[in-house]
């Protein structure tokens, strides 16, 4: 695979990430909006198992943002070590010919 197409390949990648972090945000939400709910409810099995639910998607969503974090950083790295914006020009003028 050539240093480009890597790139965007890990651009990609990090976007993905990035809607998945806003996808867990918006599940603890939802979550945290039934447990407001249930307060009025009082639905025991409500009470008892969506407070779990809660903690394991936010050590989800906790995991999902470090390994954002470190793969935007690798992917910055790459694109500055292989000096990605040349190679962007470069295929933009050979698109050209």
């Amino acid at each position: 695979m050539d240093k480009l197409k890597k790139f965007e390949l890990m651009e990609k990648i990090t976007r993905e990430l990035e809607d998945l972090r806003n996808s867990q945000q918006a599940v603890l939400e939802k979550i945290g909006k039934i447990e407001v709910d249930n307060i009025e409810l009082g639905d025991k099995m409500i009470e008892s198992k969506v407070p779990d639910i809660y903690q394991r998607t936010a050590q989800n969503a906790d995991a999902i943002r470090e390994i954002l974090e470190d793969f935007q950083q690798k992917t910055e790295e790459f694109g500055d070590k292989n000096n990605v914006d040349k190679l962007k020009e470069q295929d933009a003028i050979n698109k050209l010919k």
